[in-house]
C-alpha cells in the first residue's frame, strides 16, 4: 500500500482550500465565474505547452472518450458551484457540493463499477460530512433555494464523474499530460462566458499575479498531485480526502484574513480531521478495495 498517494491527494486539496484566501486580495470586482474560465485557461494551456515542448505528449495515446468526458464534468463543475453560492449562499452551496461529491463518488463506484464502499471509507465520509457541516454551521442568514440545492448537487455529481472518469484517463497517460489535456479542454468550453464579465480587474499587476498563482499553484499543480493519487487508490477516498479544502479554507480564513470561528465550527474542524486520520490511518490495517 503507497501511503504517499494519501498525502498527494491532502496536498492538493489544501492547495484548493487556498483559492478563498487568495480571490480576497483581488483588487476590484471579479466575477468568481471569470476567475475559474481563467484559473483553468492558465493551467491548462501552461501544462499543454510544456508537455509539447518536452515531447511527452502523444495524441494517440490520449483516450479521447474519457478525457473529453472528463473535461466537460470539470467544465461544468465551475458555473454549477459558482450559480449555487449566488443563489443559495456560501454556507450552503459549499456544504451541499463538497459534501455530496464523496457520497455520490461512492454510490457510483457501487453501483457503476461494483465497487462496494469499505467500513473505514464510510465512517472516514460521515464524520468528514459532519465536520464539514458544523464548520459552515454558523455563516449568518441561510436561504434554502431549491434551485442553488439542485445546481450544488450537480456540481458534486460533476466533480464525482471527474474523479472517476479521470481515473481512465490516468490509465493511459502520464498524469501531467493528462492534467494539460483535460483541463485544456475545459478551459476551450469556459472561455467563451468571459465575453458576458467586465474583465478589467486584470489589468491591475497585483491581480495578474493572483490569477496566475491560482492558474498554476491551486490549479495545475494540485490537479497533479491529486491525480497522482487518484492513479494509486480509489475515487471514493479521493474524493473524501478532498475534503481538507473547506479545512484549510476555514484554517487560513483564521490566519490570514482574520475571521473569527465559532466554537461549533471549531468542532466541526475537528471532525474533518478525524475523518482524514480514520481514512489514511485505517489504511494501514486493510487494503482499498
Amino acid at each position: 500500500m503507497n501511503y504517499t498517494a494519501y498525502l498527494w491527494v491532502l496536498l492538493a486539496a489544501v492547495l484548493w482550500g487556498t483559492t478563498g484566501t487568495a480571490q480576497s486580495f483581488f483588487d476590484g470586482t471579479a466575477h468568481p465565474l471569470s476567475i475559474g474560465a481563467f484559473r483553468l485557461a492558465i493551467g491548462g494551456f501552461s501544462l499543454l505547452l510544456f508537455v509539447l515542448a518536452a515531447r511527452k505528449l502523444s495524441v494517440r495515446s490520449i483516450p479521447w472518450p474519457a478525457a473529453i468526458l472528463s473535461a466537460i464534468s470539470m467544465a461544468l463543475f465551475q458555473p454549477l458551484f459558482f450559480s449555487s453560492v449566488q443563489l443559495t449562499g456560501i454556507a450552503i452551496g459549499t456544504v451541499v457540493t463538497i459534501g455530496s461529491a464523496p457520497v455520490l463518488t461512492g454510490i457510483i463506484e457501487w453501483a457503476a463499477l461494483k465497487k462496494q464502499p469499505d467500513r473505514i471509507w464510510a465512517t472516514a465520509t460521515l464524520l468528514a460530512l459532519t465536520g464539514c457541516i458544523l464548520l459552515f454551521a454558523n455563516k449568518g442568514q441561510q436561504l434554502v433555494d431549491p434551485a442553488g440545492i439542485a445546481m450544488a448537487l450537480g456540481a458534486g455529481f460533476s466533480f464525482a464523474i471527474y474523479a472517476i472518469v479521470s481515473k481512465n484517463v490516468l490509465k493511459a497517460m502520464e498524469p501531467v499530460s493528462a492534467v494539460a489535456v483535460i483541463f485544456s479542454l475545459s478551459a476551450c468550453c469556459l472561455l467563451p462566458f468571459l465575453f458576458f464579465f467586465d474583465l478589467s480587474y486584470i489589468t491591475v499587476p497585483g491581480n495578474l499575479w493572483l490569477l496566475i498563482y491560482l492558474g498554476i499553484g491551486a490549479t495545475s499543480l494540485s490537479y497533479i498531485l491529486f491525480s497522482y493519487g487518484l492513479k494509486q487508490i480509489p475515487s471514493s477516498s479521493a474524493v473524501t480526502l478532498s475534503l481538507a479544502e473547506p479545512l484549510t479554507a476555514a484554517v487560513l480564513g483564521v490566519l490570514v484574513v482574520g475571521e473569527v470561528l465559532s466554537g461549533l465550527s471549531w468542532v466541526g474542524v475537528g471532525l474533518l480531521l478525524c475523518g482524514i486520520i480514520v481514512l489514511t490511518i485505517g489504511r494501514r490495517r486493510k487494503p482499498s478495495f
